[in-house]
């Protein structure tokens, strides 16, 4: 269910330094209190002595996944710290394994329990959905309302620029012209070809592809099966799938849609949100910015994983909104079919509970992708 959207950093650590680690953030996460080479050896059979494991954590100091708060306290994860965990070290066994899949569970069936959507107006179902999302993680909880309109493709014209240059020109239903120029791969010899070739055989794809997609959604069309082409045009494959894709990101980049917020008040009350000037930094996102944060948590999705939506995981100041540099984001698409139309997001302090929070979030993305099924046929 889970993945994150940025780069697993290239660190190497020993068995020895990934275990203890992976006690040291769990420890931080549970008390929220600087951890020490005691804590470890009392709370974990880590096999090694307190003088083993202060050595160990003074590695992890100096590779920046540990940092001291004051000279005398103990270690703190660091967000690349948290980014080791979540990419390498939160499902490291079979129990982890489990126990994300028991919290999916949990919140399928909340979900259930509570929310009958047959019985519900779509703007209910979100808002009740929030709730019980901001309850299970303790987190902020943020759910999008649905994108209910996109451009149509009227007409597309593939067209040749240059040798080897190929621009895409696509007419939406309302009549706006969106353009994507690109390098078509290709050999030394059909760079050769004649350029009277090339123009006829872009103007049959332009023809074989006006024919089948006229009328579609351009968010559709970023999720189509491109090697349905025919085999003689399939050069012209990845450039198209690349160039569709930008141009409904591009054309796709709809008005933000209302954010449902539940959960602030729980929230706020942890440690790491006692400066005043903080949480009004935040509240004020929320309220009044939620535009910006629409667009961080609605972005163009990755591939899914084995059926199921990614789950994208931003870490402190991995995450481009200031008020946020000190939280962490985790965030999955729901939707129709297979086009997404809306998020499911938490938000709380980079000191959470990760693998709850993921499973509790592809989850909630799992089942209002089935509810809006109901709502839009």
């Amino acid at each position: 269910m889970r993945s994150a959207k940025h780069t697993t950093m290239e660190v190497q650590l020993t068995n020895r330094q990934q275990h203890i680690l992976w006690a040291t953030v769990r420890h931080y996460i549970a008390t929220a209190e600087p951890v020490g080479s005691k804590a470890l050896v009392e709370e974990y059979d880590l096999g090694v002595s307190s003088a083993t494991i202060r050595n160990v954590m003074g590695v992890l100091e100096k590779s920046g996944l540990l940092y001291q708060p004051h000279a005398s306290a103990g270690r703190v994860p660091s967000d690349s710290g948290y980014r080791i965990y979540v990419d390498q070290l939160i499902t490291p066994s079979l129990r982890d394994a489990t126990r994300t899949e028991t919290l999916g569970r949990e919140v399928e069936v909340a979900l259930q329990k509570h929310l009958q959507w047959e019985d519900r107006s779509l703007e209910a179902l979100l808002q009740g959905a929030a709730q019980i999302l901001a309850t299970l993680s303790g987190c902020i909880s943020l759910i999008t309302m649905p994108q209910t309109t996109t451009a149509l493709l009227r007409h597309l014209q593939l067209v040749q620029i240059e040798a080897g240059r190929i621009m895409l020109i696509v007419v939406t239903d309302g009549y706006e012209t969106h353009s994507k120029l690109m390098d078509l791969a290709s050999t030394p010899e059909e760079t050769q070809r004649d350029s009277e070739v090339i123009d006829r055989e872009l103007q049959i794809v332009s023809n074989f592809l006006n024919s089948h997609l006229r009328g579609r959604s351009l968010l559709e069309l970023a999720y189509l099966d491109w090697s349905e082409l025919d085999q003689e045009f399939q050069r012209y494959g990845e450039f198209l799938k690349n160039s569709v894709a930008e141009l409904s990101r591009r054309t796709h980049a709809p008005t933000a849609t209302q954010i449902m917020v539940r959960g602030v008040s729980e929230v706020l009350r942890q440690p790491e949100f006692s400066q005043l000037q903080q949480v009004q930094t935040i509240i004020h996102l929320l309220e009044e910015e939620q535009d910006q944060l629409w667009r961080l948590i609605f972005e163009e999705p990755e591939p899914e994983d084995g059926g199921k939506p990614k789950v994208t995981v931003r870490i402190g100041a991995e995450n481009p909104l200031e008020p946020i540099r000190t939280c962490t984001l985790i965030s999955s698409n729901y939707r129709r079919g297979s086009i997404p139309v809306g998020s499911v997001g938490v938000l709380g302090p980079t000191r959470l509970d990760y693998e709850s929070a993921i499973a509790v979030v592809a989850s909630a993305a799992d089942y209002l992708s089935e509810a809006f099924s109901y709502f839009n046929p």
